[in-house]
């Protein structure tokens, strides 16, 4: 029956946020930020993850992976892109659904992104712009206290 009630939750509050998208021009500015910054942070993982697992955009993403990271990681490069596409992919769903705990858990990926990135020669600006979206995302999170509907 809990399960029940918390699904019911989780939709209810996905519905709220795609009516308040769909009458963007008619919520208060702060919603307007809040529904950007959501939209935004379920796109991005989404499609890097995608991108990662079916290559779309012939990015060679090995090449954004530090030798360090892939050492961690088991199996090869190519497998350990493989494993961060999936983790993107979760980590979108979770801004979708619940997006203050997705938001941390995002910002925690992109600054393990960034720390990746520095290690890598020539990558610092794409370093700086990881931390720029994660701090935007751990943002986002605290936006959704009050902005992702919820009944009470």
């Amino acid at each position: 029956m809990a399960i029940t009630h918390a699904w019911n939750d989780l939709t209810h509050d996905f519905r709220d946020e795609l009516h308040d998208l769909g009458a963007l021009n008619r919520v208060d500015a702060a919603r307007q930020a809040y529904l950007g910054l959501w939209v935004t942070f379920l796109g991005l993982p989404l499609l890097f993850g995608l991108d990662k697992l079916v290559a779309f955009a012939n990015v060679s993403w090995e090449g954004y992976l530090a030798t360090w990271v892939n050492d961690v990681l088991p199996g090869s490069a190519s497998d350990a892109v493989l494993w961060l596409g999936a983790a993107e992919i979760v980590i979108a769903g979770l801004v979708l659904f619940a997006p203050r705990i997705g938001g941390d858990v995002l910002g925690v990926w992109m600054v393990l992104a960034a720390i990746s990135l520095f290690a890598i020669g020539g990558m610092a600006h794409l370093a700086l712009a990881a931390l720029a979206l994660g701090a935007c995302a751990v943002c986002m999170a605290r936006m959704s206290t009050a902005y992702h509907h919820t009944e009470g």
